[in-house]
């Protein structure tokens, strides 16, 4: 039966892409001996020796082995035999755990006592995550499984659990596990700020007290039996509650996908209501919470479930309507309303009830309640990085012993640290460490530090620059082997009270400043260190003081002779000027080495500069070089008089409508100037020819480079998108009237010799009047590209632009082209081929195989969050430019590694704005006020 049951997890792990993160798993059994896998959800466990050196394995003695408790767990689970106990001291011990950065995690941290020998009180201690603290640990039951869990973005590459400060006991743990999420799962607009502790995770209508998880939960979330007895669990329970199940498939491709095992059960209120009370941890708080509903029964045609959330009661949420089958579209699939920024009180109830024109009572699947934990500043990241660089120094000793943060929530034995928001080391304290090597001149800094203790130790080289430090007071570096002189700048800290750099090499003179008795200075031992001569340095000073006041002097004697004389020239010359009535008459016209004639319909002052063909052949060598072909016409290389390389496009339609779009694009280039517009240099209007002169573009187009030969990697990519929008954006915006291209696609968009990118070919484009929300027009453009909103009512907007730019993301995505009945089939074109991949969180089926592996996932997340958005059928749905471009430098931000955290916690650019990841998902998402959670209207 084993073996069967092994082959069948095998066999899912093949076949389903939502279980290959399985391998991804963490899952640590503390003060296990060895590694094993858990029978009873076939997971692999490993010990814990490999994380940590601190500590002890306690076997557990756990009576009767019953895990109860909203904190599930299972006493006779493998991974319950042991436990690893903690001194009691002032430290704090750690385990590190490896992540992705920006990827969705659950952590989860269990505790399991057990029957102790001792006499002494149960463990009560402190949980923290980084710096931010998880829980406070109280045991109360011995054999009761304590389980604290977290939904967190990975702030880097690794995080710290660790465990301290205890009141009584002795702090311990019995495992840590680590579950990836689907990148769409658990999204909040403000999770740089903000982590989500899990609070209740309930499956209602269960068929036994035990939890669901893995593998019924492929992320391995722990769901709660409602039958579980335990004080104020689900108390409260309204009359004709009754519980129901059904063997069906419930459709759960939803934003959180729940367990379908989970939703197969539910409660519903036969007389007309459904009612719980709950405690809820560590609240009164802001949460995010989920209810989960799936008609599990089989309703006749003149049945309906109708129903409304009672309690607790919020305008935003309990005016609406539940109707399953309606929300879900239909009966076995699930509906999944969200209440992502609700208050809640520590005793929680609520209720549904029927409405009056409703024939079945409330029914519910699940819940789930996180509480918003602001998320607390580690100590500043340049004081952390030359902390670490200093215990990289020490050969032995207790430095390499310390974990976690430097400051929080205990600081390391060594240093000392300021109540700043973050963090910053104001001592260190590292006399005799066998610290050996140079002192890293990253110290300078350090810009918190009042006391440095170096001294005794094995430091070599040169004291470095540490000018910067201007609230040093004490110094020392004695008994070491430093070289060199003594910087000059160290007299002249601000702060500095003593100095001690006896017992060393250096060498020169001593600066004067230190000299004075201001500094408690000690240097004996330093055989090449000497005094100077300081009343040379005095008169020096005193002379060159002396000098600069004579030339002042001197100057300003000069100035008083010559000013009268100058302005009486002056005053007579503007007399003169005025009388010949010529001063004003000089043209402010830039000049232009083309010839400017009258001739032809586009003579109108302000108009771009006319070239005669004739220069235009010249340039083109007689059109001898071909470079492409677009909807004007065939396209060739030039170079001008004075050298400038151009692009000559001429006209081949010499109908009415070619020489609207001939006008129109001359009119608009020749107002409309920006750096990722291509700018048109002049145009030529002779015998029927009609030519545009624009600037030439050495690397081509950006469908060249992504459907052709050619390959960008993924900065590259958000960089030309960055530029393009940058230009629309302009038109959108940056004029008046708007300005609304029309035919926006990869062919357009060009790429000058340093792959900058300019939007181009203006021919269609539009002009909106001030007062007018659109304008009726023709829908002309490109297949593949075109708004289909506009194609349908033939009413252009600026978000016709946008639909046609989100096609374009999707592009540079996937590298495919926007239609192709070959690679879409019955869909035939990107964007429902995307939208729905999107939609289920399957990005990587979408993303262009040459980027596969090279990108950060997150960053091609956000690109393909606003791309959805804006290829949505209707237009009021869609973004503006403004907020793509802004979603494009987060993306670019990500991709960099730049996006970090401010001091105050917040990342760049979310303090204001809300992630369009939510938008797409429909979430709402907290409001930030005075560093608290307040609720935001619906």
């Amino acid at each position: 039966m084993g073996f069967l049951f092994k082959f069948i997890i095998l066999f899912l792990s093949s076949v389903s892409p939502i279980f290959c993160q399985v391998s991804e798993f963490i899952s640590i059994d503390c003060g296990g001996k060895s590694n094993y896998t858990d029978p009873n959800t076939g997971l692999a466990w490993t010990s814990d020796a490999g994380f940590i050196s601190h500590g002890k394995s306690l076997e557990v003695d756990n009576g009767n082995g019953n895990g109860n408790g909203n904190e599930n767990g299972n006493g006779t689970s493998p991974q319950y035999r042991n436990r690893r106990v903690f001194p009691i001291d002032g430290k704090k011990y750690c385990y590190k755990l490896k992540t992705e950065e920006r990827t969705r995690y659950i952590v989860r941290a269990t505790f399991l006592y057990g029957s102790s020998m001792d006499e002494g009180p149960y463990p009560k201690f402190q949980l923290y995550l980084d710096a931010t603290k998880w829980a406070t640990i109280t045991v109360q039951e011995a054999t009761r499984v304590y389980v604290k869990e977290m939904i967190i973005r990975a702030p880097s590459s690794s995080f710290d659990v660790c465990l301290c400060c205890a009141t009584t006991g002795t702090p311990f743990i019995s495992t840590l596990e680590l579950r990836p999420l689907n990148l769409s799962m658990y999204a909040t607009d403000y999770e740089d700020d903000y982590y989500l502790k899990v609070a209740a995770r309930v499956n209602f209508g269960a068929l036994t007290k035990d939890a669901i998880r893995y593998p019924d939960d492929p992320y391995d979330r722990i769901w709660d039996s409602d039958l579980e007895k335990r004080p104020n669990f689900l108390v409260g329970v309204a009359s004709g509650t009754e519980r129901i199940n059904t063997a069906r498939h419930i459709d759960t491709n939803t934003r959180e996908y729940p367990p379908v095992k989970v939703m197969q059960t539910a409660v519903v209120g036969t007389m007309g209501s459904l009612s719980y009370r709950l405690n809820l941890e560590d609240f009164p708080a802001n949460a995010r919470a989920y209810a989960y509903f799936a008609e599990i029964q089989e309703l006749e045609a003149n049945q309906t479930r109708k129903f409304q959330m009672k309690q607790p009661y919020m305008p935003d949420y309990s005016n609406a309507v539940v109707n399953i089958a309606e929300n879900a579209n239909g009966s076995y699939t699930l509906y999944e309303p969200s209440y992502m920024n609700v208050t809640l009180d520590f005793v929680l109830s609520f209720s549904f009830e029927k409405t009056m024109d409703s024939t079945e009572g409330p029914l519910l699947n699940a819940i789930e309640i996180s509480r918003y934990l602001q998320i607390a500043p580690k100590t500043n990241e340049d004081d952390a990085s030359i902390l670490n660089a200093i215990r990289a120094m020490s050969k032995g000793g207790d430095l390499a012993d310390e974990q976690g943060d430097a400051c929080v929530p205990t600081p390391w034995e060594w240093v000392t640290c300021s109540n700043t928001i973050p963090p910053r080391i104001t001592k260190i304290s590292l006399s005799g460490k066998n610290v050996n090597g140079e002192i890293p001149p990253e110290l300078k800094n350090m810009e918190g530090l009042t006391e440095l203790w170096l001294d005794n130790n094995l430091l070599t080289g040169p004291i470095p620059d540490m000018s910067s430090l201007v609230n040093l007071k004490i110094l020392h570096l004695e008994n070491n082997g430093l070289t060199g002189p003594i910087p000059s700048y160290i007299g002249s800290l601000p702060s500095l009270k003593e100095l001690y750099v006896q017992n060393n090499s250096l060498i020169g003179e001593i600066p004067p400043s230190l000299l004075t008795g201001k500094v408690i200075f000690r240097y004996e031992g330093n055989s090449h260190l000497r005094r100077g001569e300081r009343s040379k340095t005095r008169h020096k000073m005193i002379l060159g003081i002396s000098l600069g006041v004579l030339a002042v002097l001197f100057v300003l004697f000069v100035g008083s002779l010559l000013l009268p004389h100058y302005i009486r020239r002056k005053t007579s010359k503007r007399k003169s000027d005025n009388k010949d009535g010529n001063s004003m008459r000089t043209s402010n016209r830039k000049s232009t080495n083309y010839s400017i004639t009258r001739g032809g319909s586009l003579m109108d002052e302000g108009v771009a500069c006319y070239i005669p063909v004739s220069e235009i052949e010249t340039a083109t060598n007689n059109f001898s070089k071909k470079i492409g072909k677009g909807s004007f016409g065939p396209v060739y290389y030039g170079k001008l008089k004075d050298g400038k390389e151009v692009a000559v496009k001429i006209m081949a339609d010499s109908s009415s409508h070619g020489t609207k779009q001939f006008v129109t694009e001359v009119a608009l280039l020749s107002r409309i100037h920006h750096r990722n517009l291509v700018p048109l240099i002049g145009y030529c209007e002779e015998e029927y020819q009609r030519m545009l002169v624009y600037e030439y573009m050495h690397n081509g187009t950006l469908r060249d480079h992504i459907h052709g030969e050619k390959q960008l990697d993924w900065l590259a990519r958000l960089q030309i998108a960055e530029d393009a929008a940058k230009g629309l954006e302009y038109l959108h915006t940056g004029c008046n009237p708007t300005i609304i291209h029309r035919d926006v696609k990869t062919s357009n968009i060009l790429l000058d010799i340093n792959m900058r990118a300019k939007v181009s070919d203006f021919g269609l484009s539009r002009q909106a009047e001030e007062d007018l929300t659109h304008i009726s027009s023709v829908a002309r453009g490109t297949v593949g590209y075109l708004d289909p909103e506009y194609y349908a009512n033939q009413q252009l907007t600026e978000k016709s632009d946008v639909y046609s730019f989100g096609v374009v993301l999707l592009e540079l995505i996937s590298g495919r082209k926007p239609v192709s009945v070959e690679e879409y089939g019955a869909d035939w074109g990107i964007v429902h081929w995307a939208r729905s991949l999107v939609r289920k969180g399957d990005l990587i089926s979408i993303i262009d195989p040459f980027l596969a592996g090279n990108v950060k996932m997150e960053s091609v997340w956000r690109i393909a969050e606003i791309a959805i958005q804006s290829v949505d059928q209707h237009s009021y749905s869609r973004p503006r430019m403004q907020e793509i471009l802004v979603a494009i430098q987060d993306a670019i931000k990500i991709e960099k590694g730049t996006d970090k955290l401010s001091p105050t916690g917040s990342s760049k650019g979310q303090s204001s704005r809300k992630t369009l990841l939510t938008s797409f998902l429909d979430i709402e998402s907290p409001d930030l006020s005075k560093d608290s959670l307040v609720p935001s209207a619906r």
